[in-house]
């Protein structure tokens, strides 16, 4: 598939701020199953942007503005070529050592509860697959699914007692439901385009690490793995190390954040 995605982050300031400092996770990386064939970030404002990556492999962008600063608008925009139906991951920069992912995080604590819904819908389940499977399809079947909002900082534990939830939730329980099986687990932040065309983005999955397959792509969201109507951007523990932006400003005031992101498919397959 080739999908293209316009993502446009709006910042405006009550008062104007004297300086501003922002981590953006917004640019992805080649991989067996994914060729950025065009990707820019824009800035409305006079601002240095360095390129780099961070501990996990992630391609990140630093932004440094001087104030003052009344508002400010970054945009993305690129074509991603897709490939890829059956979740395995390939071909990605990987830094660190799956058992890393083991570790739980505040967001991705496990209740009681919890281990007793993974033991019930996949404790009789043959191999780990097919558990990994059967705790996806269960989470989704579970919850009603919410479109992305504002992070309401939930933890998996506290997203398991409600009876809706957005993909970042959905993520971060199947991540804990994974790790307490032995099995490492990360967050994974990106786009995707729906069946209808319409874009569901930004969008969040979780990736489970499983021996003799390697990391395989779990959106308990949909109750799938992910294919390629996914673009894969940034990964983590948890959503904190994959936000799409994240940093500091020094000044006083509010502020109002506004996201716009359009995802579509492209006609024409690669």
């Amino acid at each position: 598939m080739r999908v293209a995605v316009d993502h446009r982050t709006r910042y405006q300031f009550t008062r104007p701020q004297d300086r501003l400092i922002q981590m953006l996770r917004l640019t992805p990386q080649d991989s067996a199953d994914q060729t950025v064939v065009s990707w820019h970030i824009g800035v409305d404002c006079d601002a240095r942007l360095r390129h780099a990556r961070d501990g996990f492999g992630n391609r990140v962008t630093m932004l440094y503005a001087e104030g003052p600063i009344e508002g400010i608008e970054i945009t993305v925009s690129g074509e991603v070529l897709t490939a890829g139906d059956a979740g395995v991951v390939r071909g990605v920069t990987e830094p660190l050592p799956p058992a890393l992912f083991l570790r739980m995080t505040d967001r991705t604590g496990l209740s009681q509860a919890m281990r007793d819904f993974a033991a019930e819908v996949a404790g009789a389940k043959g191999d780990r697959i097919a558990r990994l499977h059967a705790i996806n399809s269960a989470l989704h079947a579970r919850f009603a699914v919410q479109e992305e909002a504002s992070d309401a900082g939930l933890s998996a534990e506290a997203a398991f007692q409600a009876d809706h939830a957005a993909p970042r939730d959905f993520a971060h329980m199947f991540i804990a439901l994974a790790r307490a099986e032995g099995v490492p687990a990360r967050y994974v932040s990106g786009y995707h385009t729906r069946d209808d065309g319409e874009g569901h983005a930004p969008h969040a999955w979780a990736e489970a690490h499983v021996d003799d397959f390697g990391w395989i792509a779990f959106d308990p969201s949909s109750g799938l793995s992910a294919d390629a109507r996914y673009i894969r951007v940034a990964v983590a523990l948890d959503s904190g190390g994959a936000a799409p932006v994240a940093g500091m400003r020094i000044g006083s005031g509010r502020e109002r954040l506004d996201v716009d992101v359009q995802v579509e498919e492209l006609t024409g397959d690669a």
